[in-house]
């Protein structure tokens, strides 16, 4: 399988030009995902475009099949009914893979972000050649829930994935054998050509915060701290519209945090066990419910067993406060949206018990950022990947986006690149 690196092209200005139609029909696609329906004159006045131009590139994307008529509406009692348009959820396609330590999703979404296939297997990730063929297989599977005629709009695969798999093995209770082999093994090219599919790989914090970006909050809010607390926790970060990855890309790495020691007696001791990763984690969550005897990380022992899931939680609150008053004092951020893999109910617990601790800690004249609570809980993380393709494609920061996430990487192509009779061209004209 090639590679090449996304946005590459020609230059002069024609390439200028292309760039600047490519980025008005991002634009207009932004505006009418966060509007959810809109006329043409409404999205003029959203994005700063006169009706004529934003006339021209709906007819563009109208052509693209990713935007389609809704009907006539009145707007006001005067004048002719405008004609409302909607994003076309058939317009594209895309294929997204969660892995995790215990778990591997792939899920099938379209561009309105509906899940309409999940494939899940509750195990210990295996070594990455046994998971390329698992993957390979549900892919083979959900790609035909697509019709033929529209499988050139599946863009690709996404993938995330914790970073250093075979790291912080001890906090998280984890075999260290088990992922060894995954710290350095390049897994989005053997899946790309496995598949023959464009693959892009992110952290799965990052993902999930982009999914929330792309099909929750950020149709409203252009700047917030993401938190999701899964087996692990993780983060990302948007400011100005935009998912901010920093030069390593580990930008809202909230779980590396120090923080203070767990007052739990199921908690780690000694090494990294001041980390926030080691008390806000539903392995840490897991660890304590089997240390008071209550089994392992089974959901009906939250309701069955509440003492000690009563108290992971306020220690949880507690781990949290101090980094999320820190995040609001540097970055300015007004709002913190936080999900997680825990059943409903109990993330909204978390955030009860979050808010009153922030405002008991925060500094003299300031105010705690809002809490808002995630728009996916547990299926953040496999939208977030499959969000990916999509925003590489889509979104407004898209042409920045590679491979190896929001900046500088490659792309496993695949049998992408606009070649003729590519069945996976891409679909912005």
């Amino acid at each position: 399988m090639s590679t090449r690196r996304a946005g590459a092209g020609g230059a002069g200005q024609g390439a200028s030009s292309v760039h600047i139609r490519h980025f008005n029909q991002r634009l207009i696609l932004q505006r009418l995902r966060r509007l959810g329906e809109a006329s043409r004159a409404d999205l003029a006045r959203a994005a700063g475009l006169t009706n004529t131009a934003v006339g021209e590139i709906i007819k563009q994307l109208e052509q693209s099949g990713l935007v389609q008529t809704l009907g006539k509406k009145h707007e006001g009692n005067r004048g002719q009914p405008a004609t409302m348009l909607a994003l076309d959820p058939a317009g594209a396609y895309a294929i997204g893979v969660r892995l995790d330590r215990t778990c591997i999703e792939t899920a099938l979404t379209d561009l309105g972000g509906n899940v309409l296939s999940l494939v899940t297997h509750n195990q210990t990730l295996p070594a990455p050649a046994q998971t390329v063929d698992l993957l390979r297989d549900d892919i083979a599977r959900i790609v035909k829930l697509v019709p033929a005629a529209r499988r050139r709009r599946i863009t690709g695969i996404g993938i995330a994935r914790p970073d250093n798999l075979g790291s912080w093995l001890t906090e998280l209770d984890l075999p260290a054998e088990q992922f060894a082999a995954w710290d350095g093994t390049a897994f989005g090219p053997a899946l790309s050509a496995a598949c023959g599919l464009p693959v892009l790989e992110e952290n799965d914090g990052t993902a999930a915060a982009i999914a929330e970006l792309f099909h929750g909050h950020g149709r409203s809010l252009d700047d917030f701290l993401y938190v999701f607390i899964g087996p692990a926790i993780g983060g990302g970060l948007v400011l100005g519209g935009q998912c901010v990855r920093g030069p390593t890309g580990h930008a809202a790495d909230i779980g590396m945090i120090p923080v203070g020691p767990s007052t739990l007696p199921s908690a780690v001791k000694g090494g990294q066990g001041g980390i926030l990763l080691g008390r806000a984690s539903l392995n840490a969550l897991r660890r304590h419910l089997r240390f008071r005897g209550a089994g392992g990380i089974a959901f009906d022992a939250l309701e069955t067993a509440p003492i000690p899931a009563g108290e992971w939680l306020a220690d949880c609150v507690d781990a949290l406060s101090v980094p999320l008053l820190t995040a609001r004092a540097l970055l300015d951020v007004p709002a913190v949206v936080i999900d997680s893999d825990l059943p409903p109910a109990w993330t909204g617990r978390l955030i009860a018990q979050l808010a009153p601790a922030l405002s008991a800690r925060v500094a003299e004249a300031r105010t705690p950022p809002a809490l808002l609570r995630g728009s996916f809980g547990a299926m953040a993380g496999a939208l977030g990947a499959a969000t990916l393709p999509l925003f590489l494609q889509f979104g407004p920061g898209g042409n920045g986006m590679t491979a190896n996430g929001i900046g500088p990487g490659t792309l496993s192509a695949g049998e992408r690149g606009g070649q003729e009779g590519n069945p996976y061209a891409p679909l912005l004209a």
